[in-house]
């Protein structure tokens, strides 16, 4: 059986899967941040909507890429509930 990682290596063969995972990526590279944090300092979702004064399910979503409705103040108060803090950048799209 294979892993994930090796699938995604095979399909990034194909330009057409490599362009759109490309850019699917970059869409979730918050989610992943935020998750990465939250597991580095061994905190649930439920434990880290407490410290931001959040939800759990408004955490699920947010580590979800599910970015509906998402706000600058709400990301910085996760942020700093992980001792944190956002960088925000604009980019060109090329």
């Amino acid at each position: 059986m294979r892993t994930l990682q090796e699938h995604i290596k095979e399909q990034m063969k194909n330009p057409e899967f490599a362009k759109e995972y490309e850019a699917l990526e970059k869409e979730y590279t918050l989610a992943k941040e935020f998750i990465k944090l939250r597991k580095e300092q061994n905190l649930t979702q439920s434990e880290v909507a407490k410290l931001a004064g959040t939800s759990q399910p408004a955490i699920a979503r947010l580590e979800s890429g599910n970015y509906k409705n998402l706000s600058l103040s709400f990301i910085r108060k996760v942020a700093r509930a992980l001792h944190a803090f956002p960088e925000i950048h604009i980019k060109k799209i090329s």
